[in-house]
């Protein structure tokens, strides 16, 4: 994690995105299903899925809680894989 602001296309934005819609398919969720459930618009999933929307830290917990995970744990699972 050299760069501050990754692009959208780095190995660490493209597993974050694989990670959250594992997640949400593995729940049986559909985007509108979780977006109804966060109460934010199912388009608002699409994009954090395709990489066209970035999470920031309280979108990311909210996130993280509407797919039944610990943002601590994921976190920390993002610092083992890509941190220094």
């Amino acid at each position: 994690m050299g760069n501050l602001r990754l692009s959208i296309h780095s190995a660490e934005h493209i597993w974050l995105r694989e990670k959250l819609l594992k997640q949400r398919l593995d729940l049986g969720l559909s985007q509108r299903a979780l977006g109804e459930k966060m109460g934010v618009l199912y388009s608002f999933i699409g994009k954090v899925e395709t990489g066209d929307r970035r999470l920031d830290i309280f979108e990311f917990i909210a996130y993280c809680k509407g797919l039944g995970l610990d943002p601590i744990q994921l976190l920390q699972e993002i610092e083992r894989k890509f941190g220094n």
